[in-house]
């Protein structure tokens, strides 16, 4: 995959504005057509998924026990 003359500076800018948006919402990068026709971009998404993926195993995700969510309610209570 080669970046073409029609990508520029500006879409791939454009294209980086929108990509928390597609990690937030699942959707797959791949299809996205700037990606098909922009190595730089392309290789961007695969760090960043490789890196999602790696930080995941840094730590087991616990979901707080129900008294700390009960603290925080609290807590906003009081200062409401």
């Amino acid at each position: 995959m080669t970046t073409k003359a029609t990508d520029t500076p500006k879409e791939c800018n454009e294209f980086q504005q929108e990509l928390p948006n597609f990690f937030d919402t699942g959707e797959d990068q791949v299809e996205h057509p700037h990606l098909k026709t922009c190595e730089n971009c392309s290789a961007l998404v695969r760090d960043l998924e490789y890196i999602a993926a790696q930080a995941k195993l840094l730590l087991p995700i616990h979901d707080p026990s129900p008294a700390v969510w009960e603290n925080i309610h609290s807590a906003l209570l009081k200062k409401s």
